[in-house]
């Protein structure tokens, strides 16, 4: 009864005799977060004023926010890098309090050819490092090109943008935003698309770590007085060290791949559950020739292969340092983490004499010695601390690194086994989609990747998932009626895959059947608007048709969605000045 008080009602929290209105207004960036038993943060500021304050100050607390004039200001007025490509820049800029990114052509003669500018709507990132940026186009996020710097100062390529011109089209996924914002409103089944508006807290809150809040809100309304431990409210130090690890993995733990289990998606975990009820976590097992050297989201898995864990027998977890409620100054850390250190050791455990120690800039640091930081290679101007815990820098990785696979997963480390739970004990649907998605880069997956499938085929062939990737298997092959049955009872399963739409497309313009081909690319290409290689098969599709006026109009979309593209601008411009009287 009063759950459905609750629900129905404002939610309302009793302090000092008072009571006071706990949601506050609706903003254009966040919707009230009432859904799914989430109250947000300012919820919780009602109680823990305190906390929330400090937290707040956090990287975690400012993870995203909107831009402001007075953040707008803080930037360079402008500023501008070249694309990957020689004939284009990016550049970013301030006006009138709203920041900016624009790319634009270069002609041999210096004119401008295109010019494609978005104003940016959020930040992600507190600045430690940097911070990248999300511009809104309809229902669609996607990232900005240029992110800004912290220790250069300066704009420069987004990490991947080096790669490939992505322009203004690579889409916010949900396993990422998941862990760079509070409360992300995904639309299932559409990477990219949100609802409106697309957040209902934008930074990482109180209840991504101690889960949803509406029950403990209404206990404590019953009981303002009650001083004991709520159980509807998760409290990290209260449980196993594992499932505690769990809340801090599932966004600092990446592994080579994350694979949603069959049915979940990102917003399915609750702290306090096992992380692989939702998401396993999976490594190629690292070899003695290539061991392993990522320090960048992946602080758990280096943390196991410190002796510090191993010689706890597991109980030294994340929290057992971290306080994710405290920013901790530069000034701080080296006392701070030296205390944490000296709850197992003692001054005697270091090798250097204290007076040398003393004399170091910082004094009697043990994180700076055996935790070093280490350039990150995939993000700029950036710097991680690797958290293997190292007697000294050159330290061999132990015996254990090299021996990680089970007798039923040879030949993947699976991270986060639940636990009681054997690791490597994974639905063949994880592993079909965690052999698929390794496999272009380790082409010794395909054997396994193909045997899964085949061992599919037999047991869940009502799955639309297993129907697809039929559907493709057969394509490849030339099995041109049987890839099209498969494709065709994956769609008719659903939910809806761009891929199985394209792949249906594919397979029966092979079958001389190019007109069948159109419809299924329109609603391809509707899924997934930002896939340029969707529109271009699109216009060749309909000048193979010799249906010249659609060729024209697609082509006219596709230049005004990906400007960026100079060999299909100058075809448009062949193909208009064709019709142009003369």
């Amino acid at each position: 009864m009063v759950l459905l008080v609750v629900c129905l009602a404002p939610v309302t929290v009793r302090l000092a005799g008072q009571t006071k209105q706990a949601l506050p207004p609706q903003t254009k960036a966040e919707a009230q977060p009432v859904d799914r038993g989430y109250v947000g943060s300012k919820v919780c500021a009602q109680c823990h004023s305190e906390i929330y304050d400090e937290y707040s100050h956090t990287d975690m607390g400012r993870s995203m926010s909107l831009i402001t004039p007075a953040m707008a200001h803080s930037l360079p007025a402008s500023a501008m890098v070249r694309s990957p490509s020689s004939d284009r820049r990016l550049e970013a800029s301030v006006r009138d309090g709203k920041v900016y990114q624009s790319e634009y052509g270069v002609a041999a003669d210096g004119s401008e050819i295109f010019r494609d500018t978005h104003q940016l709507e959020w930040i992600i990132g507190a600045g430690a490092n940097g911070f990248g940026a999300i511009i809104q186009k309809g229902d669609y996020l996607f990232q900005a090109p240029l992110s800004f710097y912290s220790k250069p100062k300066a704009w420069a390529l987004s990490p991947g943008y080096e790669f490939a011109d992505l322009g203004f089209n690579r889409p916010i996924l949900p396993g990422c935003i998941i862990c760079h914002s509070g409360q992300p409103r995904l639309v299932p089944e559409a990477n990219g698309r949100f609802e409106d508006p697309p957040f209902a807290e934008l930074a990482i809150g109180c209840e991504n770590c101690h889960g949803p809040g509406l029950s403990h809100v209404a206990t404590m309304q019953m009981n303002p007085n009650y001083e004991g431990h709520d159980a509807s409210i998760v409290n990290p130090s209260r449980l196993s060290p594992a499932l505690a690890n769990n809340i801090c993995m599932y966004c600092h733990q990446m592994g080579d791949t994350r694979i949603l289990q069959p049915g979940k998606n990102f917003g399915d975990f609750r702290p306090g559950m096992p992380l692989d009820d939702t998401l396993a976590i999976l490594l190629v097992p690292p070899k003695r020739d290539s061991p392993p050297q990522g320090d960048l989201l992946e602080h758990y898995y280096s943390m196991t292969l410190s002796k510090c864990y191993r010689a706890s027998a597991g109980r030294l977890g994340c929290i057992s340092c971290h306080d994710p409620h405290v920013q901790l100054s530069r000034q701080a850390v080296p006392a701070y983490f030296a205390k944490k250190c000296l709850t197992c050791h003692n001054e005697k455990s270091c090798s250097l004499p204290l007076t040398v120690r003393q004399h170091k800039d910082p004094p009697d640091d043990c994180v700076g010695c055996h935790m070093p930081k280490r350039d990150v290679q995939v993000i700029s101007h950036s710097s991680l601390t690797n958290h293997r815990i190292v007697a000294r820098p050159d330290e061999p990785f132990p015996e254990i690194a090299f021996h990680q696979t089970s007798a039923s997963l040879p030949d993947l480390v699976h991270l986060d086994p639940a636990p009681g739970k054997k690791a490597g004990i994974l639905p063949p649907l994880t592993l079909l989609q965690a052999y698929g998605e390794l496999m272009d880069q380790h082409p010794e997956y395909v054997p396994r990747y193909v045997a899964v499938l085949n061992a599919l085929e037999r047991t869940e062939p009502d799955n639309s998932l297993v129907q697809a990737a039929l559907g493709r298997r057969d394509l490849r092959a030339g099995k041109l009626p049987d890839a099209v049955k498969h494709l065709r009872r994956a769609i008719e399963i659903g939910p809806p895959q761009a891929a199985a739409y394209s792949d249906l497309a594919d397979a029966m313009v092979q079958l001389q059947q190019p007109k069948e081909a159109v419809p299924l690319l329109e609603k391809a290409i509707q899924l997934e608007p930002y896939d340029a290689r969707l529109q271009k098969t699109l216009v060749v599709r309909f000048i193979q048709l010799k249906r010249y006026s659609e060729a024209e109009t697609a082509m006219q979309d596709y230049v005004n969605r990906f400007p960026e593209d100079t060999f299909m601008r100058q075809i448009l411009t062949r193909a208009q000045g064709a019709q142009t009287p003369k």
